[in-house]
Formats: C-alpha cells, sequence, structure tokens
C-alpha cells in the first residue's frame, strides 16, 4: 500500500468498514461493499478500493447489515431492505469528508442492492459501479433480477466476468436496455463471478467509470 493513502477502521451505529483517505484532498467519494459470501475485506474489495484511493477517491468500503449480524451465510430476502439502508447510512457518513460528487458500488449481492437503493432514490448517489451483477442464480436464467432495472436513472458501470454463471455477456446486455440511464457494460475475458479475486486492470475500469460519470 502506497505510503500516501491512509486507512482507518471505522465502527460508527450501522458504519462499519474501512476508510482510504488520499493524501491530497479527494475530489469525490465512493461507498464499497461486498458479495453475499463475503466481507468488506474480500481481495476484491480492497483491490477495488487501492484503484479508487490511487485515482483520487476517498473510498469506504463497508460490511452490510447483515454480515455485522454474523460472519457467515448468505443474506435473507426479508433484511435486504436493511442492507440497503446500510449503503445510504455509509453515503451519509462518507458526505462530510469530500466536497464531490458521491458514488456506490459493490461486487454481486452488494452491485445489486446499490442498484436498488438508487432505483428507490435516484438522488442517493452520482453513479454506480456493479461488480459482476448476478444477474440470475447460476443455472436459473428464468429467475432474472431485473424488476427494479425501468426506475434506474443513475449512470453505472457494469463490470462483468465473460464466465459468470449468474449471468452471460450476452444476457446482461440485454437485460441493460431495460434501463433508462446511461449505463456502460465492461466484459472482463477469462474471469468468473470473483472477476479474478481483484487482479484485474484496474486503470480501464477506473477509466470507464471515471468517462461515464463525467458524461
Amino acid at each position: 500500500m502506497p505510503d500516501s493513502v491512509s486507512i482507518t477502521s471505522i465502527k460508527q451505529g450501522s458504519v462499519q468498514g474501512f476508510l482510504h483517505q488520499p493524501s491530497a484532498a479527494a475530489h469525490a467519494g465512493i461507498v464499497l461493499t461486498h458479495g453475499a459470501g463475503a466481507n468488506s475485506q474480500s481481495a476484491l474489495l480492497v483491490a477495488a478500493a487501492q484503484a479508487f484511493c490511487a485515482a483520487g477517491f476517498t473510498v469506504l468500503r463497508i460490511d452490510l447489515p447483515f454480515r455485522q449480524r454474523r460472519p457467515f451465510g448468505p443474506p435473507a430476502p426479508a433484511t435486504a431492505a436493511q442492507d440497503r439502508a446500510g449503503l445510504e447510512a455509509a453515503l451519509d457518513f462518507l458526505k462530510p469528508t469530500v466536497s464531490g460528487p458521491l458514488y456506490v458500488g459493490g461486487h454481486s449481492y452488494g452491485g445489486r442492492q446499490a442498484t436498488m437503493l438508487a432505483a428507490e432514490k435516484p438522488d442517493a448517489a452520482a453513479g454506480l459501479l456493479a461488480l459482476s451483477y448476478p444477474l440470475h442464480p447460476p443455472a436459473k436464467p428464468d429467475q432474472l433480477r431485473t424488476a427494479h432495472f425501468p426506475a434506474l436513472r443513475t449512470p453505472t458501470l457494469f463490470v462483468h466476468g465473460a464466465k459468470d454463471g449468474f449471468g452471460s455477456i450476452n444476457e446482461l446486455r440485454s437485460a441493460l436496455a431495460l434501463v433508462p440511464a446511461h449505463t456502460e457494460l465492461l466484459t472482463i475475458a477469462g474471469a468468473g463471478h470473483d472477476l479474478a479475486r481483484g487482479k484485474l486492470d484496474w486503470s480501464e475500469i477506473m477509466n470507464r467509470f471515471q468517462e461515464l460519470v463525467r458524461q
């Protein structure tokens, strides 16, 4: 980790995780969160936080409320609204630390909850990052998780592995036609749902994300 970056453990109310701050004043902030089987210390989330911080963002990577309640196991559909409230609380926590826009995103379940929060509250964030959006359960293409897509009006970058069992590139491309907001789909060749545990070309992801939110 570069010396110019400070990382602070955060535990304040429902906000629990790690704050990455660049040495220079941050021009923007982003909240990042994990998938259903992980936590804020997953390799992918740490790599994402490092990339955004190196680009001048203040980054807050958090444990969702379901993970705070128990260290292992998947989230329950009945408490998904609490996880979205946790994302909103994290954005509120981050707001005083940056002068510019705030963004939110995450891996798999975390990215899905970020898009659902934005669909429910369009002013929650200025842009979204969905890493490995779980379009449907593996081998169940008829169980699409797209009901909120027509209400999504926040620019979103979808980063998706070409070998992701939760949705093919063609399936995701078709689903994104439902979204009225501007979206970009970045395909990672050879990657599965774990996106190579963060061993990616983050410069390309950062460039695409920053181009998207500037439009």
